[in-house]
């Protein structure tokens, strides 16, 4: 597979610096059941990357220590990971909100036939992928079948109260070389599709520039349309989306517990505070201050193109 991460180091991005910390996103390992398209980790069923339950518990401990109150779940299919419930538990005790960056058909895996349950007891914000309301476009991105077990995974979610009293919110992520459309006016049409065809409920929808790294930079190289995307980026570039970057309010940790300033970062091995080596959290639980630059690179112009893009989707209304 070919890389872009040469051609993604050396940028004019503005600089960018770190505000107060509120999220960890943590990424506890690349195993999933599906193969995306869009997929900037490269996960798989063939991955073997899980985070141990030491690093877990290291996890805990920042936690507890920096009083964050947001703790987001990402992977591959975080469910997957063996120690995913014990982390989920235990942030909770602890009175921190708990996000699961779920692809739905996990749900229908054997062995978690409880998972909806599970989340919906502890209070999990659920943000689930669902590339569009229509089924040949999530086929084509996802697999042939996941539109339908999507949908049959969402049903099992309002039944339990998510969409409701419990939050779920959609992602959608283009499925070729363009910037998402306006979220609020897609936002509208998945709510009409979904609920006249399924009688599906959801709080919001999160639209997600694809990063030009990994399988889907890999893609853009192999088609020839790198240059063009890149182009396609820097132009719509958008000053006033630079105060709500998430990596100013976020810190991204790996499946080992190395540490980024974004998860984009991550799959780049880019490490945090421009160092000659990787940081891992033990560093950071002694003593290590954050208040550092962001370490940035091409791939950011995909975070401030046109409504902006985020982990919580547009960052302009």
């Amino acid at each position: 597979m070919r890389d872009t991460r040469p051609l993604l180091l050396h940028s004019d991005f503005p600089a960018v610096r770190r505000a107060p910390l509120e999220t960890l996103q943590v990424n506890l390992g690349y195993v999933c059941n599906l193969s995306c398209v869009h997929c900037h980790v490269n996960a798989g069923p063939q991955r073997t990357e899980q985070m141990d339950r030491e690093t877990v518990d290291a996890v805990l401990a920042l936690l507890e220590r920096a009083s964050l109150k947001t703790l987001d779940l990402t992977g591959g299919a975080p469910e997957l990971n063996p120690h995913f419930r014990y982390l989920v538990s235990a942030a909770r005790s602890l009175d921190v909100h708990v996000i699961d960056r779920c692809n739905l058909t996990v749900l229908l895996e054997p062995g978690q036939e409880d998972l909806g349950e599970f989340l919906a007891q502890h209070q999990v914000e659920i943000s689930a992928s669902l590339p569009c309301y229509a089924e040949q476009n999530v086929d084509a991105q996802r697999g042939k079948g996941v539109y339908d077990a999507s949908i049959e995974a969402l049903q099992q979610l309002n039944a339990l109260g998510y969409g409701t009293e419990r939050i779920l919110n959609l992602v959608y992520n283009p499925t070729g070389p363009v910037l998402p459309p306006p979220q609020e006016a897609l936002e509208a049409d998945y709510r009409r599709e979904l609920k006249q065809r399924f009688g599906i409920r959801f709080n919001h929808l999160m639209t997600i520039t694809n990063m030009p790294i990994s399988r889907f930079g890999a893609v853009l190289l192999a088609q020839g349309t790198y240059t063009e995307y890149m182009h396609l980026l820097r132009d719509n570039f958008s000053q006033s989306n630079m105060e709500t970057l998430m990596c100013r309010r976020l810190l991204s940790i790996d499946w080992q517990g190395f540490l980024y300033d974004c998860d984009f970062n991550q799959m780049l091995e880019l490490p945090l505070l421009a160092s000659d080596r990787r940081r891992h959290i033990s560093d950071l639980l002694p003593n290590m201050t954050l208040d550092q630059p962001i370490i940035t690179g091409e791939h950011c112009y995909g975070c401030t193109a046109g409504q902006g893009s985020s982990c919580g989707g547009a960052l302009e209304a």
